[in-house]
């Protein structure tokens, strides 16, 4: 007759399991684990109170959206795959287990996510989906998915956000989770993607940038504003359902912080960052807001002008929209959350605090070198950018 174990025994019991199986699995030549290990080892393991080979197998899962926050500064992109650490991705599958919340591995887990951030870029609307291991019981109507929650049911679930928020470094937080149909993919369920571009105004010209980016909406193809990938894209056709270019309430000195804002069903690769770059081109009058009428006539213009996009640290994913996903919060969690964001900000406000005072005690310029100082500053860190040939003549 089995034994009755308490939840702290049980506890006891795997902590200990998972400490044996590490000595019972050793890397192999290519970095992975192999199952060579000491036999007694495992029958130590076996004959432990409480073990179950197939425990985490046999949990209950259910099907997951997590809307995800990070600052990109530090990481090499979004995806995994960019073959160089860290990436957003790698932090979050390493806070999954951790927590023990991932039933099987990566791919049995149907991960999928919207976008693909390059290296730098931020989000406070990333969304991804996968199987997550869950409290609730299965429904006995579940249309044999064995194992599978399939209820919209949230009360007594596992409170992913404060869980995860616990484990992962301070520039990822989760902001929200969601139950999803066994259905929905990330990516290909989404209906559009919004992104933001933050920029000092200095002496741009908004209204000519206003008047060059009404042209980018509607369905275009954009081979001329994003970098190529003949091996994996054949279709640069996109469309753009909203631009807009907006002030904030951020003022340094006499400058005023602006934010471009693209809203569109999906995007190529670096679209946002080179159409945000003729814009600043626009706006500085090196170009005309005609340029981008000849920009995407691609029957014209049969190559890419040669120009480097727009610097990547002020490009955040804000949003990804979808049908019947809202995601939730427990107010422990968002009160954790709350507190955790303010204290970010507070550290960043503190940094900026002494470069400040280090501008302020700089050796004095003449207004010349001054403004040429700043201009040069200017272009090196907003545009980071040479001008792209012209074709069109500025009026």
């Amino acid at each position: 007759m089995a034994t009755q174990l308490s939840d702290a025994e049980l506890i006891t019991s795997l902590q200990a399991r998972v400490k044996m199986e590490k000595k019972v699995y050793v890397p192999d030549e290519r970095g992975g684990k192999s199952k060579k290990g000491n036999r007694k080892s495992e029958e130590k393991i076996e004959k432990m109170p409480g073990y179950n080979t197939r425990f985490m197998s046999h949990h209950s899962r259910r099907y997951v959206a997590l809307k995800v926050m990070y600052f990109g500064k530090r990481f090499y992109g979004f995806a995994s795959e960019a073959q160089m650490e860290p990436t957003v991705e790698s932090e979050l599958f390493k806070a999954f287990e951790k927590t023990r919340l991932l039933v099987g591995n990566k791919k049995e887990s149907q991960y999928s996510r919207c976008g693909r951030t390059d290296k730098g870029v931020s989000s406070v609307g990333q969304v991804i989906a996968l199987f997550l291991r869950s409290n609730l019981k299965i429904s006995e109507t579940n249309n044999g998915n064995s194992g599978v929650v399939l209820d919209e049911q949230h009360e007594g679930e596992i409170d992913y956000v404060r869980v995860l928020n616990r484990v992962l470094p301070n520039d990822i937080r989760i902001m929200g989770w969601c139950p999803a149909p066994v259905d929905f993919h990330a990516r290909f369920s989404c209906l559009s993607r919004e992104y933001k571009y933050f920029f000092w105004k200095e002496n741009l010209n908004i209204q000519a940038m206003e008047s060059a980016g009404n042209k980018l909406v509607g369905e275009h193809d954009f081979r001329n504003f994003c970098k190529m990938d003949a091996a994996n894209v054949h279709n640069y056709r996109r469309r753009i359902k909203l631009f807009e270019i907006s002030p904030t309430d951020v003022r340094y000195n006499d400058n005023q912080l602006w934010v471009i804002k693209i809203r569109g069903s999906a995007f190529l690769w670096h679209q946002v960052r080179c159409m945000v770059v003729v814009l600043f081109m626009v706006g500085k009058g090196l170009e005309s807001p005609n340029v981008i009428d000849m920009l995407l006539d691609t029957a014209r213009i049969l190559r890419k002008p040669q120009y480097t996009m727009a610097s990547e640290v002020p490009l955040v994913l804000q949003s990804c929209e979808f049908d019947n996903i809202k995601f939730m919060c427990s107010s422990e969690a968002g009160e954790a959350l709350h507190v955790h964001l303010v204290n970010e900000c507070q550290i960043y406000q503190l940094q900026a605090a002494i470069f400040h005072e280090a501008l302020l005690n700089c050796v004095p310029l003449s207004n010349g070198v001054a403004n040429a100082s700043k201009l040069a500053a200017f272009s090196r860190i907003q545009e980071e950018s040479f001008p792209c040939p012209s074709y069109v003549t500025t009026n």
